[in-house]
């Protein structure tokens, strides 16, 4: 950074202002824009989250589709051993064999009913899955409308005033570099106090801009001599005379137009 050079009270008084200025401009641009930024941010989130859960509930359900085909595997091989015990009855050599077999038949046959309950169960759940998966496919493609909405709205007002936004900061650096650091940093501490971010404010009516309370005309006729830079007692805002004020609207107005 160059090393600043010394200016009179005015010319400081006119760069703040200028600041000023430039920096309301950046303020107004960016409360056009509003809350968009962060909707469609909150929206994004929401439409991933529901994407996710969507994922998931189609896996959920593949899962219980491949359990579903393994219980049926598993009957068709009750179903197998059943026979063979069956065969191997007609050819037993005692009725120790026989009750054998025939407990090994008994036990298939509740591995078959308790597949088919696993199936049914089953079955139930993949039904409930597919009724959650219907409606956040429904949500999901209204979330995914109102993003769309707002982020052709946001992308429009971005198209308009991004340009111009980007200048304007490059312009603010600039005035900056002018001022000295202990203005800028009181100048920034003001801004930041002060809701609307207005630190450097003309007075108008008597008073300071913004302001109900009346400027003592000694203090007002110190102002006008732009020999010192005088605060506001009661905002702490930095205070610059109608004049400067509208001579330098009228300069920065045209620097705006251009840019």
């Amino acid at each position: 950074m160059a090393n600043k050079k010394e200016s009179t009270v005015e010319e400081k008084l006119r760069a703040l202002y200028d600041l000023q200025l430039i920096d309301s401009r950046v303020d107004e641009i960016r409360n056009v824009r509003g809350e968009l930024p962060l909707e469609v941010q909150d929206l994004e989130d929401e439409v991933l989250g529901l994407k996710t859960r969507l994922d998931k509930l189609k896996t959920d359900v593949e899962t219980i589709n491949f359990e579903i085909t393994a219980k049926k595997n598993l009957i068709e091989e009750s179903k197998t051993l059943i026979k063979k015990y069956a065969e191997q009855q007609k050819n037993v050599r005692n009725s120790r064999e026989f009750n054998s077999l025939s407990k090994e038949v008994e036990f298939q046959e509740l591995e078959i009913q308790l597949a088919e309950k696993n199936i049914k169960e089953f079955k139930a759940q993949i039904e409930q899955k597919k009724e959650v998966i219907a409606d956040t496919k429904e949500k999901l493609s209204e979330r995914e409308g109102h993003l769309k909405h707002k982020k052709g709205e946001l992308d429009a007002i971005l198209a308009e005033t991004e340009k111009e936004e980007k200048a304007l900061l490059k312009k603010s650096e600039e005035f900056e570099d002018k001022i000295e650091d202990r203005l800028i940093q009181a100048y920034k501490r003001i801004r930041h106090n002060v809701k609307n971010g207005l630190a450097v404010v003309p007075v108008e009516r008597g008073a300071s801009g913004g302001s109900f309370f009346t400027i003592p005309p000694q203090v007002q006729v110190e102002i006008a001599s732009r020999k010192k830079i005088i605060t506001d007692e009661h905002s702490g805002r930095i205070l610059v005379d109608p004049l400067l004020a509208e001579e330098e609207q009228e300069r920065m107005q045209g620097l705006f137009a251009k840019l």
